[in-house]
């Protein structure tokens, strides 16, 4: 009932800012032009600026579609300017709730009242959005801090909102390409991330843990998160003063390096995402300030940590390889990647993937890289993904999200940004220290204690499979085979699965193993168990 009633709501608010008007109906087929023109609220009248309308419909249907309209607002490469405008209004500028509401919240979370807790608190809030709003306050130490509070009841409409996506997503799943798309999938992911958003706790340890990866640098600044005064529905941290990433004028009147602003961003996001696997995923304009110190050499300033994201080692490595591959346009080698990464099924021609992505890619490529746009190259091979059914992968929805952020972010601040080459040579250089030597030491050291756990269980397998492809029973124990060695043949059994064992737990560690480290364990696996006692 909760969905029926949600659906007639939104059918409400596209009737009343008709945002049907927005949609193209001369690259409608047929049946959607008699669609459209059948409409029962195509009567009604709405004069006000389509971008107005949509940003309105957006408020009002709540926060999970305010999110929505936050990231078109960075893709301003892909909208009219008028929408783009009243989109990026939806930053920080979503109506606020009650004041009252706010210090109730306050007050019941930290057991005190707002006068004790402060010296001063602004009773007016600061910036709204849509999930939380902050307020300014002074701390009985003198320090200046944001107090940020959790929409009232805002769970329960998120609730009902995810009710609602879950049922489109099960009718999407019925579709002929539901299944790749993986629908259902992508909502939970969702899901779990925006209830996590809710957690100010969390948001709290995010900000902490990405402070502390950037202390001392030079490309992002995190604010103090003030530990004692954080719950659930509050959080206390350290307030800045720097310059909207989106005020221009402001930035260049300052004598920014505009340039070196922008290429930062995207250097910003790939040491995130590379060199310590947690980034900062909710990366609108409005999360973003600069410093006024040092135009020059300027700083990022991140706030709202309320959405990271991680990657594995195998999803790090993968996602590397083939945006190098794209940058060289080694087709060949992303349609392996596609293939051997299980994106598309694994009796799917190499040649054929390879020519379907260079088709796509190389009209793009005669372009100059500064006029490519990395969303338009994904929104192409979303079109070839479709012929070799491809699954969309919900472990980079994030990922690919905050990159059109980050692009979007980039071309405002300069529009000849070269998202491709500032990217390549972190790449390049990330892949190489991956397998220098020192880091794989480091990455050995790390995984020790698991590797020696577990290489007793991988060679009595490897023992236990030999075993049985020589037609008889595997022993009791790993001992009895190479501990006894009463055969010659048992021995080298033995011998088999110390060097096998070794040899997978290296591989399982993420090391290349070269011909002459196999030899070596071999024959001193061989040795330590044929010779004899004494």
């Amino acid at each position: 009932m909760q969905r029926l009633s949600r659906i007639i709501t939104i059918i409400g608010v596209v009737a009343r800012y008709r945002l049907d008007n927005l949609i193209d109906k001369d690259i409608l087929p047929w049946y959607g032009q008699l669609l459209m023109n059948g409409l029962p609220w195509r009567w009604i009248k709405n004069d006000h600026p389509r971008g107005e309308r949509l940003r309105q419909a957006l408020t009002e249907l709540g926060p999970i579609f305010v999110k929505f309209g936050q990231i078109l607002s960075t893709r301003r490469d892909l909208l009219p300017d008028d929408i783009g405008d009243e989109l990026t209004l939806l930053q920080d500028q979503v109506p606020p709730f009650d004041s009252k509401m706010a210090v109730a919240i306050i007050e019941s979370s930290l057991n005190q009242p707002v006068d004790k807790l402060f010296r001063s608190f602004e009773h007016e809030p600061m910036a709204s959005a849509s999930v939380a709003q902050v307020h300014g306050a002074v701390l009985h130490s003198g320090e200046q801090v944001v107090v940020k509070v959790v929409r009232p009841d805002i769970r329960k409409t998120i609730k009902k909102d995810i009710s609602l996506l879950y049922m489109l997503a099960k009718l999407v799943q019925l579709t002929a390409d539901g299944k790749r798309l993986r629908p259902v999938e992508v909502v939970a992911d969702y899901e779990s991330t925006i209830l996590d958003e809710l957690n100010l706790r969390r948001e709290a340890a995010n900000a902490s843990q990405l402070r502390r990866n950037f202390l001392d640098s030079n490309l992002l600044y995190i604010p103090k998160v003030y530990w004692d005064y954080c719950r659930e529905r509050v959080m206390v941290m350290e307030r800045i003063y720097g310059i909207p990433v989106t005020d221009i004028d402001q930035l260049r009147a300052q004598g920014t390096n505009m340039r070196r602003l922008a290429e930062r961003g995207v250097e910003t996001f790939f040491t995130q995402v590379f060199r310590d696997s947690f980034f900062h995923a909710d990366m609108h304009p409005g999360n973003v300030f600069i410093a006024r110190e040092h135009p020059e050499d300027p700083l990022y300033i991140g706030i709202d940590c309320g959405i990271v994201g991680s990657l594995t080692p195998e999803d790090q490595s993968y996602l590397a390889r083939n945006l190098l591959a794209f940058f060289r346009r080694d087709y060949r080698l992303v349609a392996k990647l596609h293939i051997d990464s299980g994106w598309v099924p694994p009796d799917t021609r190499v040649n054929e993937l390879e020519g379907a992505i260079r088709t796509v890619c190389e009209p793009i490529f005669e372009r100059p890289l500064a006029d490519i746009s990395f969303g338009l190259l994904l929104m192409n091979l979303f079109e070839v993904a479709r012929r070799f059914h491809m699954e969309v992968q919900p472990q980079l929805v994030l990922l690919q999200k905050t990159l059109l952020n980050i692009e979007g972010l980039g071309r405002q601040l300069y529009p000849q940004l070269d998202l491709w080459s500032t990217a390549q040579p972190f790449l390049e250089k990330w892949m190489h220290d991956r397998v220098a030597p020192i880091s794989i030491a480091k990455r050995l050291h790390e995984n020790m204690p698991e590797i020696i756990e577990q290489a007793p269980m991988l060679a009595r397998q490897i023992l236990e499979d030999l075993q049985a492809l020589k037609g008889r029973p595997a022993r009791a124990s790993l001992s009895s085979a190479v501990g006894s060695g009463n055969s010659r043949s048992e021995r080298y059994l033995g011998t088999a699965a110390l060097t096998g064992g070794a040899v997978m737990v290296f591989q399982a560690s993420g090391f290349a193993i070269h011909g002459w480290i196999v030899l070596i364990l071999g024959g001193v696996g061989g040795y330590l168990l044929n010779r004899k006692p004494g």
